[in-house]
């Protein structure tokens, strides 16, 4: 499901069930190419998501907001070019 050069992928979690909506998320960013991004739609304030990209993929991921509440919130996930983690892993993450 990789964007072609120009096209912004897009995922409205309030279509998804709860169970499933990080696994989708997360699913969606493993084929993100560095430059390429991901538009999330929520309810919420998606803070929580935020927190785990931060801890769990620290340096990968940009983040901003398009539209901040107090009804829908709007983000930009782009995937950062990455030079390497240092987990021995050569960045593939």
């Amino acid at each position: 499901m990789t964007a072609k050069l120009g096209e912004v992928l897009s995922i409205d979690v309030r279509e998804i069930p709860g169970a499933q909506r990080h696994r989708r998320i997360f699913g969606t960013l493993e084929t993100l190419e560095p430059g390429e991004v991901l538009h999330i739609t929520v309810d919420h304030d998606p803070i929580p998501l935020r927190m785990h990209l931060d801890t769990q993929f620290a340096g990968l991921f940009g983040w901003e907001y398009l539209e901040h509440g107090p009804q829908l919130w709007k983000v930009e996930l782009k995937r950062l070019k990455h030079d390497g983690c240092g987990c021995s892993c050569g960045g593939n993450h």
